[in-house]
């Protein structure tokens, strides 16, 4: 994973890869405008009022997330986990499924990419309140997935972060209400497989 450093000690925010509608129908353009535009913002102007005089002053992303506590992780955590689902997506495509050796990671450990996504939903819709659910490796590339309630990051229990889905209800409110299930199920459609892939690979 590339480490996330600021400039001039301070964090700015990240460009998306495609356009705010290039989502739809799966994400709004609404929700990207929000989402993105206003609460990822957020997270990073607190975070850089925070830094100056602080010990993480210059710090990366990763090295807040896994030594700090407080306001000053729940704004890093949200910023890295925000990057880190922003930036996993492209058009949405039917069929959607991976390739290459995360692929036969996720068949050789779950039996089969739909049993993986079974799990995965369902760790993802029953995690309670606001938080994310990931798929991380270890240090051997054994796969783990994970509830991360609020900011929390698979960081910090020492595993590769490769794919997660937020959620908090500010990322599916707009579009889907309260059906958190159905914002899951949907997701597939969205996640650009080579970026896993390349996660999974320079863990």
């Amino acid at each position: 994973m590339t480490e996330t450093k600021p400039i001039n000690n301070l964090f700015g925010l990240i460009q998306l890869p495609y356009a705010e509608d290039a989502l739809v129908p799966v994400i709004s353009a609404e929700t990207i405008q929000y989402h993105y535009g206003k609460h990822l913002q957020t997270y990073v102007n607190n975070l850089n009022a925070l830094l100056p005089g602080s010990a993480f002053e210059g710090a990366s992303l990763e090295e807040i997330v896994t030594k700090a506590d407080g306001g000053m992780f729940n704004n890093a955590g949200q910023i890295i986990n925000h990057n880190m689902y922003f930036t996993q997506f492209t058009a949405p495509k039917e069929g959607n499924a991976p390739q290459g050796s995360i692929a036969k990671a996720i068949e050789a450990q779950y039996g089969s990419f739909a049993d993986f996504q079974k799990e995965f939903e369902k760790k993802g819709a029953t995690l309670f309140g606001s938080g994310w659910v990931w798929l991380s490796a270890d240090a051997d590339g054994k796969l783990v997935i994970t509830q991360e309630p609020n900011a929390g990051n698979p960081l910090k229990q020492g595993l590769t972060p490769l794919l997660t889905f937020d959620v908090w209800e500010h990322a599916y409110y707009i579009d889907y209400r309260n059906r958190r299930p159905d914002h899951l199920s949907a997701l597939w459609q969205l996640v650009n497989w080579d970026v896993v892939e390349q996660r999974y690979q320079s863990r």
